[in-house]
């Protein structure tokens, strides 16, 4: 129980300062979906990142509950699920029929049914510690898929040198967070908890770089007449680049990838 026992102050701290931050990033995406509703349209949005969010914040839950006594885990991933599935009802609702179809077999494949054929197997096949170890490294080998998730919107900064769909908040948010939850795991000695934030607070300093190289680079859209347009990208004083704007798919990607979230925790 040392996370939330005084005897262990450090650990109690860094639990409660981790639950703080992350509360503020499962916030983060709020203008996103309030533009949503605004708009009555996902605007080639992707719902991808926050299923894969709400399963990892069930695995959670699940391995605190079969670790007991940690109410720091089971509370900040509890607001998690409630966040997540409030942002995936109001993508349902908003999203094209065939974008709809495809989050739902999403949902139903990831959610009901993995998510349930791993507490029957774990329940079934080991008991104890055994039990508690390997839901342990399921959640790390997720969490680790949730960090990875913003490589896309790193290779997207690179490639067009913006920043547009990284904001600085969000990346500084997510290291804070991890650091957090690094420090809870290492005063816990819970290892499974430490180690994927080791793997987050990499990327999330890749990020806040790649940020401060790139803020300043000015991307210029001039659009010509009315017609169907080509139009004219300026990028820094002295190149231009002509693109014939048919690439709807690209601009559909980075309106999604601007969004992806890793989970806190």
């Amino acid at each position: 129980m040392a996370g939330l026992s005084l005897d262990h102050p450090w650990a109690f701290a860094s639990g409660i300062l981790g639950n703080l931050i992350s509360f503020m990033v499962y916030l983060a995406p709020l203008p996103t979906f309030y533009g949503i509703i605004k708009k009555k349209s996902t605007q080639g949005f992707k719902c991808g990142p926050y299923i894969v969010a709400l399963f990892s914040s069930m695995l959670w839950i699940y391995y605190a509950f079969v670790k007991t006594n940690e109410y720091l885990l089971i509370s900040i991933n509890s607001f998690g699920c409630f966040a997540e599935t409030a942002y995936i009802i109001i993508f349902l609702f908003y999203a094209p029929k065939d974008h709809k179809i495809r989050a739902a077999k999403a949902i139903l494949a990831l959610n009901v049914v993995l998510f349930s054929l791993i507490v029957l197997s774990t329940m079934l096949i080991w008991k104890g510690r055994a039990r508690l170890e390997a839901i342990g490294w399921m959640c790390v080998g997720f969490a680790v898929i949730v960090f990875a998730a913003p490589m896309s919107i790193i290779r997207q900064v690179v490639r067009t040198k913006s920043v547009e769909f990284m904001p600085f908040s969000l990346s500084f948010f997510l290291t804070l967070s991890t650091v957090a939850w690094f420090s809870y795991g290492l005063f816990t000695k819970d290892i499974y908890v430490a180690i994927p934030n080791v793997l987050g607070f990499v990327f999330g300093i890749i990020q806040m770089v790649l940020y401060l190289v790139y803020k300043d680079t000015k991307v210029e859209v001039v659009h010509k007449e009315d017609k169907l347009p080509e139009h004219e990208v300026k990028v820094h004083e002295h190149e231009m680049i002509r693109v014939t704007p048919v690439a709807s798919e690209e601009e559909e990607e980075r309106a999604g990838e601007g969004t992806d979230q890793a989970s806190p925790v």
